[in-house]
This record gives C-alpha cells, structure tokens and sequence, in this order.
C-alpha cells in the first residue's frame, strides 16, 4: 500500500483528477465517456479533443471548452457508471438490481455475506460496500477466468484498502457445507440453478437469515420458488422484478422517455426459520390447474451461456494494462500486462499440447516405473 500512487477509502474519491484513475467525460447531449487520465494521454472525439494533462489536477465538476465550441463536464464515475462500463467476462448485475439486493437482504455494516456466481465483480462491489469493513464477503465462482476478472475490477475501484473478501474457486454447495452452521447472515445465488444449493445454504444461514435469488426467467423463478417451500427451511418466498423508467424534463414537456431499463432479472427472498419449526401454510387457494399438470421446468434443460475464449482474453489483457495505468500514471505497458501476455501463452501452448496428445495418444509418455 505504501507504494500505491492514489489515496485510500474515502479520499480516493475526492480532491483533484490524478493521473491514473478515470474519469467521466459528459457533453451537452449527454453522451458520456469513461477514460483513465494519463500523463501522455489525448481525448478525441466529435465532440472535441484534449490533453489528459489539461485535466489533471483541475477540481472534480471542471468544465472545458473545446477549440471546436463544444463543452465537456468531467466527474469521476458513480459505482453505477463504473459497473456498466469496467471489463467484463459475465453478464453483470445492473445497479437496479444491486440496490434492490442490498434493501431486501438486509446487508447491514458487519454482515456475514455468501454470494455465488462472482461474474465480472459488479455486485460485489455493492455488497463489500454494504458489509463494510467490520463485515465479510465470501464470493464463489466455478470459472478462474471470471474471477480473475472480477477481482481486478474490485481492487480498481476500491485500492488496496478493500473490506475482507474472500474469493473461493469451487462449488458452493461445498463450501457452504464446510462452513459452521448458522454462521452467515445472508446467501446471495447469482447463477443458472440455485435450488440445487438449498439445503446447503439452510445449513449456513442463522435462524431469520436471507436467501436471495437472481434468476433471469420464469421457469428458473417458478421451479426456485417450489423448492424453497418444499425445503420446509424457508417462509414463504417474495418475488419482484425492478423496471426503471427515465422521464423527459424541459419546461412543460414532462413525459416518460421512449426508452427505460426494463426486465433484467427477478429477485426470490425467503428467510430461514428456526431450527426445529416448521413453515406457516399459506391459507390462499391455489391457482386453479396450477398444478394440474407437470411444471414446465421438469422437462426443461437450462444451459449456461458461454462467452468466446478470444473475448475473455481480451478483457483479461484490458483489466492488466488497467492496473498498470492506475499504478504508472502512462499509457505504457507494465509488469502486469508483460505478466499478463506470458499467462496468456502459457495457456495458449497447454491447450495446443493438449489437442496434440488428444489427436496422438502415443505421444504421451509412459510414467517411470
């Protein structure tokens, strides 16, 4: 920490622009830009063109005037701008989402969180926001590629003064399992299949702890909800979607915009009950023929989106030459995008060996007796 460049907590937000951190460029129709401000960097677009170092040590809200007539005002990214523009493997959670996570969990200062399916890091970033550092994050992720991601976009926006966070390699219901029962507050499952992790999360979570799901479809919501209540460990769950809608504002004209960040996902909650008690029966009648024939997800084969392997390499070597510009202050490349490309061919040439061997099994050589 004594050699990084920028300050820590809270004062990384603020004081003048630094070279290395980004900022957010915005021009009068409201297009923005998301640059790292280097010593030998130049902005350029249609909106005009700058130098890095004309921007660095002014005050956060400057405004510049292009040669060209035009104005650009420049802020330092809301989380929500950082998460929607920083490198990604995975689909993110949208901060709608994110924030409604945070309320209907309950994630309070010193909580005890689990989350499965890091992707790319953006809800993390929220949740060890929320947990603060008198609390503690476990994330899990089956992919090292997306959590090598996700944690280079977690260490960039928080520095080297992170809340404790532990990212574990691995399945959840493992490490769930390991973990003391009763021992965590909230479980949050980001992922294809979370009933699969019912009874494992029931072990971990303290009587009156949440479990929260994320799921992207009706049948994953519809067969997520079904299991929880046939667990016999849960109340009885809560479903929601969150739709933002932006409106028009000049004078009189006031009306929603013709756009809006509608379906992303849906949000389960349920609580654990009482170790030994048993769930209330919800007194409603059932839906008829709700049940009258076989759910849709009993015969569905949910399958998980894959991403190229050339686009996860590029994000990799973008988030590396990221930390070396965070760290240098220069759009030069450094230790860690060097590291980076030597990681990368690594890989290239035990993948090419393995294809190798598969094409030509005699190739592999006997183990000595």
């Amino acid at each position: 920490m004594n050699n990084y460049p920028h300050p820590v907590g809270a004062e990384r937000r603020r004081g003048p622009f630094r070279a290395g951190e980004r900022v957010q460029l915005t021009d009068t129709k409201n297009r923005k830009y998301t640059v790292m401000l280097t010593k030998d960097g130049y902005f350029q677009s249609q909106r005009g063109s700058f130098r890095h170092s004309e921007l660095i040590g002014k005050e956060e809200g400057t405004v510049l005037d292009m040669d060209s007539g035009h104005r650009l005002l420049a802020l330092r990214p809301l989380v929500n701008d950082y998460v929607l523009s920083m490198p990604r493997g995975a689909t993110v959670v949208y901060p709608k989402d994110a924030g409604q996570i945070i309320q209907q969990a309950d994630i309070f200062p010193g909580a005890k969180v689990v989350e499965a399916g890091l992707g790319s890091g953006a809800l993390a970033l929220s949740l060890l926001s929320a947990v603060g550092m008198d609390g503690h994050l476990t994330s899990v992720e089956r992919r090292a590629e997306f959590a090598e991601i996700a944690q280079a976009n977690v260490e960039s926006w928080f520095g080297p003064q992170l809340p404790p966070w532990d990212v574990v390699l691995g399945d959840l219901d493992d490490v769930l399992w390991d973990m003391d029962e009763g021992s965590i507050d909230t479980v949050v499952l980001d992922m294809l299949a979370p009933w699969e992790n019912i009874s494992s999360a029931a072990h971990a979570l303290r009587s009156g702890g949440v479990i929260i799901g994320y799921v992207a479809t009706t049948t994953q919501m519809s067969r997520f909800v079904e299991d929880l209540r046939t667990s016999s460990c849960f109340t009885e769950p809560e479903s929601s979607e969150t739709m933002v809608r932006t409106w028009h504002l000049d004078g009189l004209s006031v009306r929603p915009d013709h756009r809006m960040v509608a379906h992303t996902g849906f949000l389960v909650v349920a609580r654990r009950i009482g170790r030994g008690s048993m769930p209330l029966v919800p007194t409603k009648r059932p839906a008829p023929a709700a049940h009258s024939q076989p759910l849709a997800w009993e015969s569905e084969d949910l399958k998980e989106r894959t991403m190229s392997a050339k686009k996860l390499r590029k994000v990799r070597r973008d988030i590396a030459h990221r930390t070396d510009i965070e760290l240098s202050g220069t759009s030069e490349v450094g230790d860690h995008s060097a590291a980076m490309k030597a990681k990368l061919e690594a890989e290239s040439q035990a993948r090419a060996q393995a294809k190798k061997v598969k094409r030509h099994p005699a190739l592999i050589e006997p183990a000595d007796d």
